[in-house]
C-alpha cells in the first residue's frame, strides 16, 4: 500500500495535533451548551450544529474534485464488500453522545459525566487497538498503554474532583459510559472510511450526514412531546459549533492511523482539560475559579499521552 500522508507524519507531532483537536472539542461543547441553553432544547442545539457542519462539507465537496472523488470510492468499496456498512456508522455514535448529553448531564453534573466518558473512551481505545478495529492495525496491550490509559482516568478525576458530589442514580452513569465507547468506536470506522476514500473530506461528510439524519429524528420525536425551541439568538458565534465539528471529526479521521484509537483519545482528552485550564486562568469568575486539582489532573493528562505512546525497545545484549 502506498503510504497515505497522514503515515508520514511523525507521532508527536499527530499528538500535537490531536491535543489541539480536543481543545477544539471543548470550544465546541462551550458554544452548543450555551445555543442549548438558549434555546431550551438541547436536541435542536445539536441539530444545528450537525447541520450547519453539514452544509458546510456540502460546499467543499462542490469546490473540491478529490473530496466527491472520495466518495465514489467509499461507495465502491461498500458495493463490491471492501468496507463494510456498519463503518460509516460513526455519526451514529455522535448522536448518541449528544442525546446522552442532553438527557443525564444536568443531573449528573459535567464532572460526574466527564469521568463517566473519559471512562468509556479509555476502554474503547485499548480494546480497539488490541483487536485492530482502527486504520492503523493491531497495537499490543503493552504495559506503557494500560499505565497510561490508568493515568488519564486519574487526571481527569483529580481534574473535576472539586466539583464531584451529590447524591445522583448510579444507572444514569451507564449513557455517558457507553457513549464514550462510542467515540471509541466513532474514531476507529472513520479513520478506515478516511483510508479508503484517500479524503478526510468525504470521510467527515459520511460521518456528518448519518449523524445530522439520527438527530433529525430524534429533534422530531422530542418536539412531538415537548414542543418548539425558543426563538434563534442572534449572535452569530452561537454558530460555530458546526464548523468546529468539521475540523475535529476530519483532523481525527486523519491522525488515527498514525496514534490509534488509545492516544489519540487520550490526546483529546488533554487537550479538553488544557482548553478548560486556560479558559479559567484567563477568563476566571467567581463559580470557576482556578484550583490546583485542575492544574495538576491536566498536566498529569499530558503526562498519560506521552507514556502511553512510548515505543519500548530492548536494550542489545552485551557480548562478553
Amino acid at each position: 500500500m502506498t503510504p497515505t500522508p497522514s503515515s508520514r507524519l511523525p507521532l508527536w507531532l499527530a499528538i500535537v495535533f490531536a491535543v489541539l483537536c480536543g481543545a477544539l472539542a471543548a470550544v465546541q461543547s462551550q458554544i452548543n451548551g450555551e445555543l442549548g441553553r438558549r434555546l431550551g432544547d438541547g436536541f435542536a442545539a445539536a441539530l444545528i450544529s450537525f447541520g450547519s457542519g453539514l452544509v458546510i462539507l456540502m460546499i467543499g465537496l462542490a469546490v473540491a474534485p478529490a473530496g466527491r472523488r472520495g466518495l465514489a470510492r467509499v461507495r465502491t468499496a461498500l458495493r463490491d464488500g471492501g468496507l463494510r456498512w456498519w463503518y460509516v456508522g460513526g455519526g451514529a455514535a455522535g448522536a448518541f453522545f449528544v442525546l446522552s448529553q442532553s438527557l443525564t448531564a444536568a443531573v449528573l453534573g459535567v464532572a460526574l459525566f466527564t469521568v463517566a466518558t473519559v471512562a468509556g473512551q479509555t476502554i474503547s481505545g485499548l480494546v480497539f487497538d488490541r483487536i485492530g478495529l482502527g486504520p492503523g492495525g493491531p497495537r499490543p496491550l503493552s504495559a506503557p498503554r494500560v499505565v497510561g490509559a490508568v493515568l488519564a482516568l486519574f487526571a481527569v478525576i483529580w481534574a473535576v474532583s472539586g466539583q464531584l458530589g451529590g447524591d445522583v442514580p448510579v444507572w444514569m452513569l451507564v449513557l455517558p459510559l457507553l457513549a464514550g465507547l462510542g467515540i471509541g468506536w466513532q474514531q476507529a470506522v472513520n479513520g478506515q472510511v478516511r483510508v479508503v476514500a484517500q479524503s478526510a473530506l468525504a470521510a467527515t461528510f459520511v460521518n456528518f450526514v448519518l449523524g445530522t439524519a439520527v438527530l433529525l429524528v430524534l429533534m422530531l420525536v422530542h418536539t412531538a412531546f415537548a414542543g418548539w425551541p425558543k426563538p434563534l439568538p442572534p449572535e452569530p458565534w452561537l454558530y460555530l459549533g458546526g464548523a468546529i465539528g468539521c475540523v475535529f471529526i476530519g483532523g481525527v479521521a486523519l491522525l488515527v492511523r498514525v496514534t490509534g484509537v488509545l492516544v489519540l483519545g487520550l490526546a483529546t482528552i488533554a487537550g479538553q482539560l488544557l482548553s478548560a485550564l486556560l479558559l479559567d486562568l484567563f477568563a476566571p469568575s467567581a463559580a470557576h475559579p482556578v484550583a490546583f486539582s485542575t492544574v495538576a489532573g491536566t498536566l498529569l493528562a499530558l503526562v498519560a499521552v506521552a507514556v502511553a505512546s512510548i515505543r519500548w525497545r530492548r536494550l542489545p545484549t552485551r557480548v562478553r
